[in-house]
């Protein structure tokens, strides 16, 4: 079995978040989403995210894409990904991730998804 990880916001889920997650799904036999944080949002974007962690998560989960859906640790964010050992990680077209340190966490392949409409489906143009 190969076990998919992505992370996100998923703030007002939207067809370019879909988009990513189907695309993420189909590297592998079971997807796991990890849904970041409030707190997480804030310290990494600089503002609150429109949707609760909670209505963020479940929104994901209710598309029935995923096989699980989690919330990210407060503290450390590469304790899920410690816990959950993927073999891809799947990121989006604009996600940042420090390899090098998480090399030293976990041996999961780094796959870039192609973007979706960005110039339409991105969280901070449709707002």
């Amino acid at each position: 079995m190969t076990k998919i990880m992505c992370f996100g916001t998923f703030d007002n889920l939207h067809p370019g978040h879909l988009f990513y997650l189907k695309e993420a799904r189909k590297l592998g036999d079971y997807l796991v989403v990890v849904i970041a944080r409030d707190d997480n949002v804030k310290k990494i974007k600089g503002r609150h995210s429109q949707e609760s962690e909670d209505e963020r998560f479940l929104k994901v989960q209710k598309s029935n894409i995923a096989e699980r859906v989690v919330l990210g640790d407060k503290r450390n964010k590469m304790l899920i990904v410690k816990k959950e050992n993927p073999d891809i990680i799947a990121l989006g077209y604009d996600q940042q991730v420090d390899i090098k340190n998480l090399g030293k966490i976990i041996k999961a392949k780094i796959v870039k998804i192609n973007p979706y409409k960005p110039e339409i489906y991105k969280s901070s143009k449709i707002k």
